[in-house]
């Protein structure tokens, strides 16, 4: 018998077990599962405008009758207060958790080259008391240093249990809070500390060595505090510094306070708790001026959309602390009592790059309930779970794919899928762990082929957020019973959300079905505005009817529900030579999911006629497209300059683009191949992985340039 056969037999056997299961099945999971109330939660009407008119601030129905919610707790007006409060309820139990280093062991590659790799053990947990302790000697070390209230302090370092540390200090002391990204070039971190006139850096060992180039051009730098090092390590570091600054461990600084005890004094709401630089898409990060109260605010709307949050629950923390994502994530954690276990993109699965074969990765020993990510992580858990599913023998692929097909149909109707889950997606669930509850996407657009796939294979809601640094990450959230994809969710019970009309684009809070228009966001957790920049303050944030409100760009419709759907931005518009709109981000969203794309920007310009694009291509999938074109074996780099190829990918790429109903002028009809990946630390890409668009359209203008003046493929 015939593979094929084999496949087709299988199948239809399948079919006919899933057919006489269900008819067996449907009554008694109908009563115990509730399928109609499950689908009726789902539909429910979630936000409203205020006055009736589409034009009018939509508000969630879950609003409290006194407005609108300004913090978590009425007693708690400050950052220090929330923290205060976890700490007596909590007192004994873990808060912050980091995972012990056993070694760290040569691993060979097959290609003969060798990394660095790390066996790590069992983590190691502060109690929320111990934690406390920590922040009131650093506090007092700090001051013993001569740090004064309000007086400004940098933390540069990668996510870490110490970073959360000294930033909880700064808010209990009053000191704000600097935030860099780890991976910000040298200029940026220079022209932030410059800009804010920054006294002390808290940095990683692992970062100190940046400090050679940034010390010179900053004057205004005293001290350097180094997380997780002693003296001795500090001492092998040949800064260039002057001898007016001093490099000393925090662990040093701790046992300063210690000694000399002090009172501080206490913040107000409306001090600035953070000055957070985004790694944002044109030219120098801006700095986003937060207050306690903002953050505050912020955070009250987004755990009143994480159910049952708590004392059970343990999150992992790895994406960048500096991005307003993660932090109001963990602050929201620890003001509920849960874990929060740090780690790193780098370690976080077994099969994570800096992981020994055969060891375990994070998620594998500290079990989260709870995850946050951005859209490039879960894409590629996507890409990699079908790839090993292809890769797979015929029997193990047919019944994933049977599974997969049998759970999609079922999840929109409300029923769970027990067996499917316990036979079936067991061992994908166990790649974060298998204990997750919940999981939260934002930072950018998820596109609902990966957010279907996340909730079938790892059987558990996955909802998307929608802010930014001016909101404190803080607009909507998808409600966990929401059994759709592709939307944001409904305004938070914190904030308020308009639509503007914006004419150019055709988009009117009069248009049919949805009323559309630019997103703008109200309420309380809309910061200050942008450091030193009264004028780009003044432009971007607005006051209507006494409500601030921050311009996103970003233009949405309201659907009958009340969810909000980003449809479009401004700035990615372009109007292509014969007159139609295309939608860059819609584009990129679409075809990141072609297997061969790793990485893409699609590029148009207003006096052609058509779109081109930029591909990091996955070097696996190009590998098989090589070998299916029955061309003879070529590095990664010819193959990305082999015309052929190049011109394989982009019919692939536009059949792709064609399936997922893109229109044909929407796809490019011309690509240039990469090699090297773009990742934050190249400036192509911001730390949540959205693309620099203008960066990168001028580092590849040669390319850009050659694929307009070429023929078409």
């Amino acid at each position: 018998m015939s593979s094929d056969s084999v496949v087709s037999s299988l199948v239809f056997a399948l079919k006919a077990i899933s057919f006489l299961f269900d008819l067996v099945t449907y009554l008694p999971y109908y009563i115990i599962q509730r399928p109609d109330k499950v689908v009726a939660k789902s539909r429910r009407l979630k936000a409203v405008p205020v006055s009736g008119k589409a034009s009018d601030p939509w508000r969630s129905v879950d609003i409290p009758k006194s407005g609108l919610t300004t913090a978590l707790y009425p007693e708690c007006t400050t950052l220090d207060d929330l923290f205060n409060r976890a700490c007596k309820l909590y007192s004994n139990q873990p808060c912050l958790g980091t995972r012990e280093v056993c070694s760290i062991e040569d691993e060979v590659q097959p290609n003969g080259k060798v990394f660095k790799k790390l066996v790590l053990g069992r983590y190691e947990w502060e109690t929320y008391n111990e934690v406390a302790k920590r922040i009131s000697n650093f506090g007092s070390g700090l001051a013993a240093l001569g740090h004064e209230p309000r007086s400004k302090i940098g933390i540069f370092a990668e996510t870490r249990a110490e970073w959360m540390i000294s930033a909880q200090t700064c808010f209990k002391c009053n000191f704000p809070v600097v935030t860099f990204y780890a991976t910000l070039g040298t200029d940026a971190i220079i022209h932030g500390i410059n800009e804010t006139q920054v006294t002390k850096v808290i940095t990683s060992f692992d970062l100190l060595s940046k400090f050679q180039e940034v010390l010179p051009k900053t004057p205004s730098v005293t001290h350097i505090i180094v997380m997780g090092c002693t003296k001795a390590q500090i001492s092998k570091v040949d800064l260039k510094a002057s001898e007016k600054i001093t490099v000393i461990p925090m662990t040093a600084v701790e046992s300063l306070g210690a000694e000399k005890k002090k009172v501080f004094e206490k913040p107000k709401p409306d001090d600035i708790a953070v000055i957070m630089y985004t790694s944002g898409s044109t030219g120098l990060p801006k700095g986003v001026m937060i207050t306690h109260r903002n953050l505050l605010c912020g955070t009250s709307g987004q755990v009143e959309r994480i159910p049952n949050l708590g004392e059970k629950d343990i999150y992992v923390g790895y994406l960048p602390l500096a991005h307003v994502l993660e932090l109001s994530a963990e602050i929201s954690c620890i003001a509920r009592g849960a874990r929060i276990g740090y780690s790193s993109p780098t370690t976080l699965t077994d099969k994570s790059s800096k992981i020994k074969r055969g060891s375990t990765g994070d998620v594998t020993i500290l079990r989260p309930t709870l995850v946050a990510a951005v859209p490039v992580i879960l894409d590629r858990i996507y890409k990699n779970v079908w790839e090993k599913v292809n890769s797979s023998s015929v029997i193990k692929r047919v019944l994933f794919r049977f599974a997969y097909e049998y759970k999609l149909k079922h999840l929109p109707k409300g029923f769970h899928t027990p067996l499917c889950d316990k036979i079936v997606f067991k061992s994908v669930k166990g790649l974060l762990g298998g204990n997750v509850r919940l999981m939260l996407s934002g930072g950018a657009p998820l596109s609902g082929t990966t957010q279907r796939f996340m909730n079938i294979c790892f059987c558990c809601p996955v909802g998307q957020g929608y802010g930014l640094t001016e909101t404190c990450g803080a607009g909507t959230v998808v409600e966990f019973d929401d059994l759709t994809t592709e939307r944001v969710g409904s305004p938070l019970v914190c904030n308020e959300i308009m639509l503007r009309d914006w004419t150019e684009g055709n988009y009117t809070t009069e248009n049919k079905p949805y009323p559309q228009g630019e997103v703008l966001i109200g309420g309380g957790n809309v910061t200050l505005g942008y450091y030193n920049s009264p004028e780009k303050t003044a432009e971007d944030f607005i006051t209507i009817g006494g409500t601030r409100y921050f311009c996103t760009g970003d233009v949405g419709q309201f659907e009958e529900d009340g969810c909000l759907k980003i449809i479009d931005r401004k700035k990615d518009l372009v109007k292509l030579q014969h007159g139609e709109y295309i939608s860059l981000a819609q584009i990129e969203t679409v075809l990141k999911m072609c297997p061969l794309v790793e990485q893409i920007c699609v590029v148009a310009h207003s006096d052609q006629e058509s779109a081109v694009a930029l591909i990091v291509p996955n070097e696996a999938r190009l590998e098989a497209l090589v070998k299916s074109l029955g061309l003879s074996k070529m590095d990664f780099k010819e193959m990305c300059t082999n015309e052929k190829v190049v011109s394989a990918v982009l019919k692939e790429m536009t059949s792709h683009g064609l399936k997922s109903k893109l229109q044909r002028v929407e796809i490019p009809n011309k690509i240039c191949l990469f090699t090297e990946p773009w990742m934050p630390d190249t400036g192509l890409v911001t730390d949540a992985f959205k693309l620099k668009r203008k960066i990168i359209e001028d580092r590849f203008q040669e390319e850009i340039d050659g694929m307009y003046e070429a023929p078409a493929q």
